[in-house]
């Protein structure tokens, strides 16, 4: 059996334990959704989102590190390097523990200063608002210690793991809904504390799991002087996008705030749930893709880098459209299904931010790829500089009187930009033909999307809101992307795979 057969065979596999784990987490997330908006109301909820992002945005200073140390692990296990590849995972530990000391130093100092002088809190809520503070800086740097863990997981490509402990983690949100519920004391503190316990626990069931399994897991004392600089310089590059990831989401966060108050946070809370609920089912392909572009870097097969650079981009976008079509065209009927109090502005928001995430799909082969090279240096600094923008061009637009959704706008825009960047720096990294890269990724996927949406808008517009609209519409659009994407956005090798693998499934249920 050739290598390509057997890693296509993992790639495989490892997607279909992370769909069962999908699948589960976003039942429970959206059911627990629900109920916690319900129990909080909105205001409250808007508070814990907000608050919790003031941290998020002090967790950038680790960015650069959750890249480096997926890429040096991966890389080194594609290598055969097991000497290194302890010395690596010894040396990372020890950095998170640097950056966590750091986050604390500032979220006690800078972040508590601003939570408390610029951020819009209802009367009477700044207590319990410092208890979700301070709940969120201890979770940080639980997180944050925990990356090492992870990387080492997916680079092992083991994603049973997080499919079999994801079930730890369901049963304790639940739990977390029931004890909230039932709780006499004020819900937002007690929201905070409990999330805090599940985040803990489950972090120390995958440390447990990667020091049983992993033999470099296990912690190492002593300093590689020369590894520490080489991952730090990787990590200080990659700083830059790290950055301009927190500060358009947060950064955009804390924004509306400033802006509009809470409310607006919920809103924006509440679409992020919900682009994070579809984005799952591209991100659980990409997980199980991405180590496989690293290790074929690493053994110098660029051919081959760049044929699973495409496919992870063609089909991440397909599968993406694919979910969000019918949620685009229902939004505002799923939204009365799934909450009984739909904030204002939720709608525009998902829509837009949907959108990006449409776009993104086809960057993150790009991300991975530079990152298997090594080479961040300029990439990072023009990507994260493009992206670095969209912060002061919507306080711009907000300070000239724009809606609150212009801000996700720019943000679209900007991605765009970012990605012809990303794009023409890989040209000369891995010999990455440009016109190649249009031929077998955008060129499909926009044929596709054109030729798919015709029938699901049309059908859309015959009939009145309600549960049969709402099923002809989802029905229509997996008939029209099925046909579309496979007609249009599968080469004829991929189209021959997957009427074989029919064929095969259709002979063995006789």
């Amino acid at each position: 059996m050739s290598d390509n057969t057997t890693n296509n065979k993992r790639i495989a596999k490892n997607t279909l334990l992370l769909y069962a784990r999908m699948l589960l987490t976003m039942t429970v997330s959206l059911y627990t959704s629900r109920v916690i908006l319900q129990v909080l109301g909105v205001e409250d909820f808007g508070v814990y989102n907000v608050v919790g992002g003031i941290i998020s945005m002090f967790a950038f200073i680790n960015g650069g590190m959750v890249a480096a140390t997926q890429r040096y692990i991966t890389f080194e296990i594609g290598s055969g390097n097991k000497e290194k590849l302890k010395r690596v995972f010894s040396t990372s530990l020890q950095i998170h523990a640097v950056i966590s000391i750091l986050v604390i130093i500032l979220g006690e100092t800078v972040g508590l200063w601003f939570l408390s002088e610029k951020m819009v809190i209802p009367n009477g809520r700044m207590e319990s608002a410092l208890w979700v503070y301070q709940c969120s800086i201890l979770a940080c740097v639980v997180n944050i210690m925990s990356i090492p863990y992870n990387a080492d997981i997916v680079a092992h490509e083991k994603m049973s793991a997080f499919a079999y402990l994801s079930i730890v983690d369901v049963v304790l949100k639940l739990l977390i809904v029931y004890l909230l519920m039932l709780s006499p004391f004020d819900k937002l503190v007690v929201y905070a504390v409990l999330l805090l316990i599940v985040q803990l626990s489950v972090r120390l069931v995958y440390t447990r799991y990667c020091k049983k399994h992993f033999e470099e897991s296990s912690y190492v004392h002593s300093f590689d002087v020369a590894l520490l600089k080489e991952m730090s310089g990787f990590a200080g590059w990659s700083f830059w996008g790290s950055l301009a990831g927190v500060l358009y989401t947060q950064g955009l966060n804390m924004l509306l705030n400033v802006f509009f108050g809470p409310v607006v946070n919920a809103a924006r809370g509440i679409a992020v749930q919900a682009q994070s609920a579809v984005q799952q089912f591209v991100t659980n392909f990409q997980m199980a893709i991405n180590p496989q572009i690293t290790k074929t870097f690493a053994s110098g097969n660029l051919e081959q880098m760049h044929s699973l650079m495409f496919r992870s981009a063609r089909f991440s976008f397909i599968l993406l459209f694919f979910i969000t079509l019918p949620v685009l065209l229902e939004t505002d009927f799923l939204l009365t299904i799934w909450l009984k109090t739909v904030p204002d502005d939720t709608v525009v928001f998902i829509h837009i931010m949907i959108c990006i995430s449409l776009i993104y799909t086809t960057a993150n082969p790009c991300v991975i790829a530079n990152q298997a090279t090594g080479k961040v240096k300029v990439y990072q600094a023009v990507v994260g500089g493009v992206l670095l923008t969209i912060l002061p061009i919507s306080y711009t637009v907000l300070k000239l009187g724009a809606p609150a959704y212009s801000v996700f706008i720019v943000h679209f825009c900007m991605e765009l930009v970012a990605q012809f960047s990303r794009m023409y720096m890989l040209r000369k990294l891995i010999n990455l033909p440009i016109r190649q890269y249009f031929n077998n990724i955008y060129i499909p996927i926009v044929g596709t999307v054109f030729v798919s949406i015709i029938l699901p808008i049309f059908v859309h517009m015959q009939f009145e809101e309600g549960w049969l609209r709402f099923i002809v519409v989802g029905f229509t659009c997996v008939l029209s992307v099925s046909l579309s994407a496979f007609f249009i956005g599968f080469t004829k090798n991929e189209r021959e795979f997957f009427l074989d693998k029919g064929l095969r499934i259709l002979k063995n249920g006789r």
